[in-house]
């Protein structure tokens, strides 16, 4: 399935999340990250949950993850 990759999209804030190790939070941002209003769980439709947890399982499994 194809995602919606755009940066601050919830498939993007799922790996970004993956990515910092950061917990599984289902979020996405409207526009930029950390600029523009932050959507949370409650208000996603379930295609925008789904597009968060594919991007974080997909960095699960590709196992990138940053370095601190």
């Amino acid at each position: 399935m194809e995602y919606d990759d755009r940066h601050g999209g919830a498939f993007d804030r799922g790996g970004a999340d993956s990515y910092y190790r950061r917990p599984y939070d289902p979020h996405y941002f409207t526009g930029a990250t950390n600029i523009s209003d932050r959507v949370e769980m409650k208000d996603m439709t379930p295609a925008e949950i789904t597009a968060y947890t594919a991007g974080y399982r997909d960095n699960e499994k590709s196992g990138n993850f940053k370095e601190w």
